[in-house]
């Protein structure tokens, strides 16, 4: 299976990319939503993480209080190397699960954390959603409110531009209208069919 690693810093529109691949009946496998399975109300991770942080961090329904546990772990690196000691390995199997489920031509593996962690390891190319440290702040406030110097603490706790950028296979700039969006996404759909061609 040919796979494609889709990453950019939070608010860059990862989400409205992985949906114009999508389109094209292009298998997705999202590890934020994978990050939310391994935490599902039952679940070990999740007792493991209420035991650690104390009840506090659940919600009356007994769902993650993600935002709470977001400002937690944002401004203490301590708290912050313990969750992703305890949900990474957790992600990382799930992912290799649904990678060998996908069916498609190829499948895209959509992560945030790509880069920062072995996930870069499950994919053959690195596609990186790329737009201004500002228009990240903006977007992220715009859509989820907040505090924000978390959402300032978050986009410095990501992979530096730069760097993410000297990685990447290929780059798509998310600051343009949608049509000029869905262009480009279609000219990467068919780049990634003939190496997937090439690859089998």
């Amino acid at each position: 299976m040919f796979v494609v690693g889709l990453t950019g810093g939070i608010g860059s529109g990862k989400s409205t990319v992985t949906r114009c691949f999508q389109n094209f009946g292009v298998c997705t496998v999202d590890a934020d939503d994978l990050s939310r399975e391994v935490v599902q109300p039952g679940s070990k991770a999740l007792d493991e993480v209420a035991r650690h942080f104390g009840s506090k961090i659940l919600q009356k329904n007994g769902t993650l209080d993600r935002s709470q546990l977001r400002q937690i772990v944002f401004t203490n690196p301590t708290e912050k190397a313990w969750l992703e000691g305890l949900l990474h390995p957790l992600i990382a199997d799930l992912i290799q699960i649904r990678l060998t489920a996908c069916g498609s031509a190829y499948c895209l593996l959509a992560s945030p954390l790509l880069l920062e962690t072995d996930q870069h390891k499950f994919v053959d190319r690195v596609l990186v959603v790329d737009v201004s440290e500002e228009t990240q702040f903006t977007r992220t406030f715009n859509r989820d409110g907040g505090d924000p110097m978390t959402i300032r603490a978050i986009i410095a706790s990501q992979t530096e531009r730069n760097m993410r950028l000297r990685r990447a296979d290929d780059i798509l700039i998310n600051e343009r209208s949608e049509a000029a969006l869905k262009r480009e996404v279609t000219d990467l759909h068919n780049q990634y069919l003939k190496l997937a061609v090439i690859d089998e």
